[in-house]
């Protein structure tokens, strides 16, 4: 009999779920910047039960991401996040709006995996000597741009990063918000960064769009502004369930809703 590839063992399961790219250490070249944006619009930003950071401080990482899946074959993507810095438990971390990437599966595996808000994105990264640039662009629309120059060198680092998401599915029945309680996932992001400089003369552009509408959060001043080149490797915690009610106002946030196109910012 032909093997049909759509099934596996539970042996080929087991090994797949392992070599999860979801999972697997990234070599990664970054953009990372921290902005203060207006303390109002970043509290309401955040759903409960996270609470603001001491400071209304927004993180965005650009990326280019190279994963080894196997000796042969490195699959490399466009990545970016855009979250509001906050807090659970004690435990600060970046709560995050959107994580656009370049390709299906590095869209689908985040979502599924540990809920992450991925949309597909042109994201081109690109480094010309001491000069870095990187942009975001959905629906014709070029939402984050981020440009600087090189500076002064800064130690190497290694370091755990923390972020909060939402997993939850909605529901497949009219009526009915999701098919299971949504999870609060805290996601463990392990940093080795061999290569840090800081980044002088840097601008990060918002412009609106109705989509990703990242520009309600504007940019007042950016505290940090930093170049690396290093290693990542990814893993997840569920914290708890959540009320569907904390989570409706934001999780439409992941989707694209057509019913805004022409819709003026603010109006009523």
């Amino acid at each position: 009999m032909a093997r049909l590839r759509y099934v596996k063992t539970a042996e080929e399961v087991k090994a797949s779920r392992e070599g999860g790219a979801e999972f697997l250490e990234s070599t990664v070249s970054s953009i990372r910047i921290v902005y203060e944006t207006h303390a109002a619009l970043h509290a309401a930003a955040i759903p409960q039960p996270l609470e603001p950071a001491d400071r209304p401080e927004m993180s965005v990482t650009l990326s280019h991401v190279a994963m080894k899946i196997t000796p042969e074959f490195t699959f490399e993507i466009g990545s970016a996040v855009f979250g509001a810095r906050a807090r659970y438990g004690g435990q600060e971390g970046t709560y995050l709006i959107t994580m656009p990437m370049t390709t299906e599966a590095a869209v689908i595996g985040g979502r599924e995996t540990f809920g992450e808000p991925k949309k597909i994105a042109e994201i081109p990264f690109s480094r010309d000597g001491e000069r870095v640039s990187c942009s975001v662009t959905r629906m014709g629309i070029p939402y984050i741009e981020a440009e600087g120059t090189l500076g002064a060198a800064l130690e190497p680092r290694q370091f755990t990063e923390h972020a909060f998401c939402i997993k939850a599915f909605p529901s497949c029945q009219q009526g009915v918000d999701f098919d299971a309680d949504p999870l609060l996932v805290r996601l463990d992001w392990h940093h080795d960064h061999r290569t840090v400089h800081v980044i002088d003369g840097g601008s990060l552009t918002l412009t609106d769009s109705p989509f990703d509408p990242v520009a309600d959060l504007p940019v007042r001043r950016i505290t940090r502004m930093e170049y690396e080149e290093g290693t990542t490797q990814s893993n997840g915690t569920v914290l708890r369930p959540l009320p569907a009610d904390w989570v409706l106002p934001f999780l439409h946030g992941r989707y694209d809703e057509m019913g805004v196109v022409g819709v003026e910012v603010g109006a009523e």
